[in-house]
């Protein structure tokens, strides 16, 4: 009976290392899991987008459109060479609190899209999907951001206060784009 059990047991465990999910791929949701939330934003810009991927390709424009009480700067150095598996090491403050993070560029199809993953930081997750489309006024911004809190027992209660600071950044983006590309900045969100 022992050996039997055991057996049993054995299988149980073996059955559940061969359905991992796959490095990369999102495990399904289970009541014990974290949930992956997702913010997505947009904007339009009277610019074609080979002009307008230049400018988020540049690293060093990320502190210019990042709101100045996180007090977000870059700590690799410049100039960073942008491309599948560039490493950038930032420096910033979530709630007052001084954080550092490391992204790590995932995909890299100028002047289409690009992603950023978080290597190390406050996050369980975050995964920063840039999507550039050529519209027929200028090109049109595409921000899609897959995230997981930390802190599985509070991240639902804190989600609320997350998302409303994400929120607020990525207004704060969208008007700074606004200010410092050419020919934006008398333009009105579409």
């Amino acid at each position: 009976m022992l050996i039997l059990v055991a057996r049993e047991f054995h299988s149980r465990r073996l059955r559940r290392r061969i359905h991992l999910p796959m490095v990369g791929a999102t495990p399904p949701t289970t009541i014990c899991s974290v949930p992956t939330y997702v913010f997505k934003t947009s904007m339009s810009v009277p610019l074609p987008r080979e002009a307008v991927f230049a400018f988020f390709a540049d690293a060093a424009n990320l502190e210019r459109i990042t709101p100045p009480e996180l007090r977000f700067r870059i700590l690799t150095p410049h100039p960073i060479p942008m491309q599948e598996g560039t490493l950038i090491d930032y420096r910033l403050r979530l709630f007052g609190v001084p954080l550092r993070w490391l992204a790590r560029i995932t995909d890299w199809e100028p002047p289409v899209r690009f992603v950023d993953e978080q290597v190390r930081g406050p996050y369980r997750l975050w995964r920063h999907a840039h999507r550039f489309c050529a519209g027929s006024e200028g090109t049109v911004i595409e921000d899609t951001v897959h995230y997981r809190l930390p802190f599985v027992l509070f991240g639902d209660l804190f989600h609320p206060l997350v998302r409303l600071q994400l929120r607020r950044i990525f207004r704060y983006r969208q008007s700074t784009v606004r200010r410092c590309l050419p020919g934006t900045a008398d333009r009105s969100e579409h």
